[in-house]
C-alpha cells in the first residue's frame, strides 16, 4: 500500500490542472510527506499556485522552476526524490501541429531527460501521464506521447535495481482542465453559439479526482512496465453542448488538424497483452520483468479478449445531459445552470 508520508516525490508540470488536484490531495492526505517538489517553467504559474498553497504553511512544499528539457537542471531537482510523477507536456492538439519540433523536445527529448535522471538519481518509482491520443495516433502529439510511453516501458529494460519502476496512466478527456471542451462552451456560451466540429464526436471523460486516483493506484501497485488504462464512461459532443447551452446555435465547424471523430485507449493489436484488473486495464509490456500468473493472481486479473478494443463510440458507458450537468456543477462550476 503506498504510503507517502517521510517520502519525497517531484511533480513536473505541477502548475496545470492535474498538478493543482494533485498537490491537494496529496498535502490533504499525506500530511507528513517529508517534500513535494513542483517543478515547472512557468513563473507566474507558481506564483499563483503559492497563493492556494503557500509554502510557509505547507513547509513540505518546494517550487522549483526549470524546463524537463533541460537534464542538468532537472537532475539538481532530482536529488534526495523518492518518487516522480511526470505530467509536463505541450498538450494543444494544433499547436503541436503547427510547432512539431517544440512539441518533441518537451514530450519525446524531455521524457528521456526525466528517465536519465531518474536512473542517476536512484528514483524508487515513476509514473508519467499518457493520452487517450497516443493510441494509434493521427496527429503529433498522440505521435510523441506513444513515444513518451515507449520510452517509459522501455525504461524497465536497463533500471538500475530491481526496485526501480517505471509505469504508464492513460486516460481520456479530463473534465474542466484548462483547453478543454467544457470550460471552452462554457465560456462561449453568452455569445448564443457553440462552434461544433463535428456531431459525430464521442470522447471518454474522467473527473480530475479520478486522475489524481489513478497515478497514485500505478504509485503504490506498478510492477515495471504497465500501461494503466482506467474504465471511464464517453459522452457525445452534441450532449455537452446540449447540457451546457440548450438553446445555443450549435454550427458544424469542422474538425481540427490532427483531430479524431472518436478516441481510442486500447488497440485490437494491444489486446494480446492487455489484462483486466477490476477497476483499470494494464497494457504490459511484451517481455514484462516479472511472472505473469504471479501478477493475475496478485491483482485478481484476467486477460482480455484478443481483438479487444476500448473506443470512446463503442464504450458501454456513457454519460446522458443530466449527469454531464450534474457533473459539471460537481467538478466545474458549483454554481453552473444550463
Amino acid at each position: 500500500m503506498l504510503d507517502l508520508n517521510g517520502k519525497s516525490l517531484l511533480l513536473t508540470g505541477g502548475t496545470g490542472s492535474f498538478g493543482k488536484k494533485f498537490v491537494e490531495t496529496v498535502l490533504k492526505e499525506y500530511p507528513d510527506i517529508k517534500r513535494l517538489v513542483i517543478y515547472s517553467r512557468d513563473e507566474l504559474k507558481q506564483f499563483e499556485m503559492a497563493q492556494t498553497f503557500p509554502p510557509q504553511k505547507y513547509k513540505a512544499l518546494r517550487y522549483f522552476i526549470g524546463d524537463v528539457r533541460d537534464l542538468p537542471r532537472f537532475k539538481r531537482a532530482c536529488k534526495y526524490i523518492d518518487y516522480i510523477v511526470h505530467a509536463a507536456a505541450m498538450k494543444q492538439v494544433p499547436t503541436a501541429e503547427y510547432n512539431p519540433m517544440e512539441c518533441i523536445k518537451t514530450n519525446v527529448l524531455g521524457a528521456g531527460n526525466v528517465i536519465d535522471a531518474a536512473l542517476e538519481c536512484g528514483i524508487s518509482k515513476v509514473v508519467a501521464l499518457s493520452t487517450d491520443k497516443a493510441a494509434a495516433p493521427i496527429n503529433l502529439y498522440g505521435a510523441t506521447k506513444l513515444c513518451s510511453d515507449k520510452l517509459f516501458v522501455a525504461a524497465n529494460n536497463i533500471r538500475s535495481n530491481k526496485e526501480m519502476k517505471f509505469s504508464v496512466v492513460r486516460y481520456g478527456n479530463v473534465m474542466g482542465s484548462r483547453g478543454s471542451v467544457i470550460p471552452f462552451f462554457m465560456n462561449k456560451k453568452k455569445d448564443g453559439v457553440l462552434p461544433i466540429t463535428d456531431d459525430r464526436m464521442t470522447r471518454f471523460n474522467i473527473s480530475l479526482d479520478e486522475g489524481v486516483r489513478m497515478v497514485l493506484y500505478a504509485l503504490g501497485n506498478a510492477m515495471g512496465g504497465e500501461i494503466f488504462v482506467p474504465k471511464i464512461p464517453s459522452y457525445k459532443i452534441m450532449d455537452v453542448a446540449k447540457a451546457i447551452g440548450p438553446n445555443c446555435e450549435t454550427p458544424i465547424v469542422g474538425i481540427r488538424p490532427g483531430e479524431k471523430i472518436h478516441e481510442e485507449m486500447i488497440t485490437a493489436a494491444d489486446s494480446l497483452t492487455t489484462v483486466d484488473l477490476g477497476r483499470y486495464y494494464a497494457i504490459l509490456p511484451q517481455t514484462p520483468n516479472f511472472d505473469l500468473e504471479d501478477y493475475l493472481k496478485k491483482y485478481s486479473g484476467k486477460k482480455v479478449t484478443p481483438g479487444f478494443t476500448y473506443n470512446s463510440e463503442t464504450n458501454e458507458e456513457w454519460l446522458n445531459v443530466e449527469q454531464l450537468r450534474d457533473l459539471i456543477v460537481e467538478h466545474v462550476d458549483p454554481n453552473f445552470v444550463a
